[in-house]
């Protein structure tokens, strides 16, 4: 059985429709990834699965139960926890402080204490800025804390949306490797999404192709990688 699995679900924004019959699975252990143009549904896709987009049909599954429409926060509690697109830190918050809220349902302080010191393992700069402001972090550094701070909530799967979006391109390299050392290391399931195609289906297992809210294709990262339609038309070759 997948860790998650979306079954033919549609989302609307008022009278239009964003998703139609999107139907993917992610195995445990797996990072699977999510691509698309600007606008063919990545984003809606993610808050279809956090609630946050209500489904008008069809089902999300985790380890399947069904968790359509369920509130956030009780996501987060069975494990599910997604790093937004733009990161959304709390700007006056220091990095610590950040690190905090990601734990706040945790009641096991000496696990939270032990997360916070592997999360600054993992990115060391975090550790040299831990009580500095987030808003006075870089882009690079603001992506890092808001990665960090979803693995303090000790998530069965994690959910990215754009980690990409707005950074250099040697932070993006550090960026996916690092979340490529999360999913070995850690044994995080990852589901990314992600305008960067090349990048996401080098580390992805499994990759779906979102255009116009419908999946069009599906195949393993290696793959997709090198289909030529995908190669034309999210590659730039």
């Amino acid at each position: 059985m997948a860790l998650m699995t979306l079954d033919a679900v549609c989302t609307f924004y008022g009278n239009i429709q964003a998703l139609r019959n999107i139907s993917l699975s992610v195995e445990e252990g797996e990072i699977v990834t999510l691509i698309g143009a600007n606008g063919a549904g990545k984003t809606t896709t993610l808050m279809s699965i956090c609630g946050i987009t209500p489904v008008r049909s069809g089902r999300v599954l985790l380890d399947g139960t069904d968790i359509t429409n369920i509130a956030p926060h009780r996501l987060v509690e069975m494990g599910v926890s997604q790093v937004p697109e733009g990161r959304r830190i709390f700007p006056q918050l220091t990095v610590t402080e950040n690190l905090d809220m990601g734990a706040f349902l945790r009641k096991d302080k000496d696990g939270i204490r032990q997360d916070l010191e592997e999360v600054f393992s993992l990115f060391p700069r975090l550790a040299e800025r831990r009580h500095q402001a987030g808003g006075t972090l870089s882009g690079g550094e603001q992506q890092m804390l808001a990665i960090s701070r979803a693995l303090m909530a000790r998530p069965r799967i994690l959910l990215l949306d754009e980690p990409s979006l707005g950074l250099a391109p040697l932070i993006v390299q550090h960026i996916f490797e690092i979340i490529k050392k999360i999913n070995q290391e850690r044994k995080t399931t990852i589901f990314l999404v992600e305008q960067n195609a090349n990048m996401a289906l080098k580390i992805a297992h499994k990759g779906y192709v979102l255009q116009n809210g419908s999946i069009k294709l599906e195949d393993t990262g290696e793959r997709l990688l090198a289909n030529e339609e995908v190669r034309k038309a999210y590659l730039g070759l």
